[in-house]
């Protein structure tokens, strides 16, 4: 499993998630380009160490991150858009979970792209949920079912 960033535009955010994909060892690939340099302060003062522990793959362009989607890797978008909520969905170990810009998502064309779209269900009325909660929320729902947490074997205790 894997995530995807697509062209973020708040550096905190982007840190945030660099920082839940070292802890739970999952891949990033982040697609440009960002509203920011990806040497921003808030990126470090959100990530912390633990971006010297991420396997981040960085894409200039969509055009360079969808060559990379051979199958069997599936592109799963979450979207406030969706009609398929992510408890309901069957998470796959190729899937990667795309998420986009704070400001405004992901154009049509990616969105078309997906091959799946999956929403967080949440109260009427209101708008969304920060992209670094609603991608961890889905993403303990999507490991869940692919036991793909770490053991309590290999975690660190202090």
């Amino acid at each position: 499993m894997r995530i995807a960033l697509f062209q973020p535009d708040i550096p905190q955010n982007a840190g945030a998630i660099l920082r839940l994909a070292a802890c739970l060892d999952l891949p990033v690939d982040l697609i440009g380009p960002a509203g920011f340099v990806l040497q921003n302060p808030g990126i470090r003062r959100a990530g912390m160490d633990y971006l010297d522990h991420v396997q981040l793959t960085h894409h200039t362009s969509w055009d360079r991150f969808e060559a990379c989607l051979v199958p069997p890797r599936r592109l799963v978008l979450l979207s406030t858009k969706a009609t398929e909520r992510h408890i309901d969905f069957a998470f796959g170990p190729e899937d990667t979970l795309l998420v986009g810009r704070e400001s405004d998502g992901v154009p049509e064309p990616v969105h078309a792209r997906a091959g799946a779209r999956i929403c967080v269900p949440m109260r009427a009325g209101l708008r969304s949920l920060n992209v670094v909660t609603a991608l961890a929320i889905v993403l303990g729902e999507a490991l869940r079912q692919q036991n793909g947490f770490p053991t309590l074997d290999t975690v660190n205790r202090r």
